[in-house]
């Protein structure tokens, strides 16, 4: 298994990209955006997953059955969302009587 080895500055740039999202996401926090709120910050959250997963975890830099798994990983998590979903919003179908 062949690491690969980053420059320290590649890492203090990805901690400073990671600080700058938070201190985005508490700012998004104190506008009223409306629905958009919710949007902004997911966004922001999803972006810096997406950093962490391929830097920190050296997934960008990794076999492509690594690259699998973790593609794998995104589409199970997207189908248990589908299904809480699907659930959570049909609740109000159920009569009673």
């Amino acid at each position: 298994m062949a690491s690969h080895i980053l420059p320290k500055r590649v890492y203090y740039t990805i901690f400073a990209i990671l600080l700058f999202c938070t201190y985005l996401t508490v700012q998004i926090a104190f506008l009223d955006l409306g629905v958009m709120n919710t949007v902004a910050a997911l966004a922001i959250a999803v972006f810096k997953a997406t950093i962490v997963v391929l830097f920190f975890m050296h997934v960008k830099y990794s076999s492509r059955l690594t690259w699998a798994v973790v593609l794998g990983s995104i589409f199970w998590l997207g189908i248990l969302l589908t299904l809480t979903m699907s659930d959570y919003l049909t609740r109000s179908w159920r009569t009673f009587g």
